[in-house]
């Protein structure tokens, strides 16, 4: 079969996939009980097993090697007197249709799962700015009862003595913990990595990502480490399926404050209270910050430790990056986009109801 052939039908087939991936949309339980449980449940394994061991991230070698070869592509057609635009057209299509698949199959048909809520029977309702106080207040105590044990006075902040990968490693337990009340959340073998892209993930506001292709979860290791096991456990909660940023967010948060380690609670339930006051924030600055005054002077060091890292890398290319972003969750059905990350907060206003803090 000739190249030209064989690109005009990967493209062809490109559109098949777009339209099969919104079909598949509409039948989330089948997609629950055939590809989550099934087919995606194995393959994560496999993919844990294959590449966990390796200390440092094959995904991202693997993304370095594409961007060498598509830089070598691009540098040979502008060298070339003799350009095929016919051809190319094909050609990144072809290609742009091979990733598509790899992604979708491999991991993002994840994206048309059941609702979380829906699983664990949770109640999602509008909630009003007094559900955000009782919440907020609950989080409150626990962060500054957490920090007050890691420090020994309440204005200092808190540094994590554990190494980056140590941290990495412990993650594993707070899975450990949550698969007692929740079984399918089971962890095992770990795949948790620092990114050798880091410092890139960093300039484009990102604290990690999972890389769908080698199943490992890759954690940016410059961001502040008190934060890091939070990070970790939103990362794995992407590994075992969980493609919803909110609902990432929110298994992570339960991960990491059942974990033993007081260094993970606080990580937890400070992320948690961030998003919270976030929303509260929206609706009332002023009782925003009344509940600022009522935080542990060292918890506030943390939280601007956090954004001065995040300041200091501002640059022109970061928006770009995330409204990138943005528009690729909204393709695949996260309506809110980057503000999904928030919605969160609905889960753990309805969790609240049925375990409270």
């Amino acid at each position: 079969m000739k190249k030209e052939n064989l690109f005009k039908i990967l493209t062809a087939l490109l559109f098949v996939q777009i339209g099969l991936v919104a079909l598949f949309s509409k039948f989330p339980n089948q997609i629950e009980n055939l590809y989550a449980n099934g087919f995606y449940a194995y393959w994560s394994i496999f993919l844990r097993k294959l590449f966990g061991w390796i200390p440092f991230s094959i995904g991202d070698i693997l993304y370095i090697s594409v961007i060498i070869f598509i830089i070598r592509y691009l540098y040979l057609l502008i060298k070339s007197k003799r350009r095929n635009y016919k051809m190319l057209f094909f050609q990144v299509f072809g290609f742009f249709s091979i990733v598509y698949f790899l992604f979708y199959f491999f991991w993002g048909l994840n994206y048309s799962r059941i609702p979380l809520a829906n699983k664990l029977a949770l109640q999602l309702e509008p909630y009003q700015i007094e559900k955000l106080n009782i919440i907020a207040d609950k989080l409150i105590v626990k962060v500054n009862q957490t920090h007050i044990q890691l420090v020994s006075n309440d204005t200092l902040k808190v540094d994590n003595p554990n190494t980056k990968n140590e941290i990495l490693q412990k993650t594993v337990v707070g899975y450990k913990n949550l698969e007692k009340i929740l079984p399918e959340y089971r962890y095992h073998p770990p795949s948790i990595k620092n990114s050798l892209w880091s410092l890139a993930l960093t300039y484009m506001g990102f604290t990690g990502y999972l890389n769908p292709f080698t199943g490992e979860a890759q954690v940016n290791y410059l961001a502040p480490k008190y934060a890091l096991p939070m990070t970790s456990s939103h990362e794995v909660a992407h590994q075992l399926g969980i493609a919803s940023e909110s609902e990432a967010n929110f298994i992570g948060y339960l991960a990491a404050t059942h974990h033993d380690d007081l260094y993970f609670q606080y990580a937890g339930y400070l992320a948690a209270l961030r998003y919270v006051l976030l929303d509260i924030y929206r609706s009332d600055k002023d009782l925003y910050q009344l509940y600022i005054k009522k935080l542990n002077k060292g918890v506030l060091k943390n939280i601007k430790e956090s954004r001065d890292f995040w300041a200091s890398y501002e640059n022109p290319a970061e928006p770009l990056f995330k409204l990138f972003y943005d528009n690729f969750l909204k393709y695949n059905q996260q309506k809110d986009g980057l503000e999904s990350y928030n919605q969160m907060v609905a889960l753990l206003v309805a969790y609240d109801k049925k375990h409270p803090l």
